[in-house]
């Protein structure tokens, strides 16, 4: 989103859309085979550290530690969402 400069250039705005796009019809397709609970945990939580990631490594953001003790719980809540319908 960034790159596209609010939509303005080309390429990058083809490019959100077309991965966007990418995005729903897998987790369409995991909603078939597992709770929505946790597709929807697991797809959030992998963007969010994703999206993290890149933030620092393309454009350069300062990773605090309070940055990534927040990603580590958002891991351990995805975790134990998933955790929890193996054994309850």
């Amino acid at each position: 989103m960034k790159l596209s400069d609010g939509l303005q250039k080309l390429k990058p705005s083809i490019c959100l859309f077309v991965f966007y796009m990418i995005s729903f019809v897998a987790m369409t397709m995991a909603v078939q085979g597992v709770d929505i609970s946790i597709v929807y945990a697991v797809w959030s939580g992998i963007g969010t550290i994703l999206v993290a990631i890149i933030g620092v490594f393309l454009f350069h953001e300062y990773l605090s530690i309070v940055k990534v003790i927040s990603l580590l719980c958002i891991v351990v809540g995805v975790l134990g969402i998933n955790l929890a319908n193996v054994f309850f």
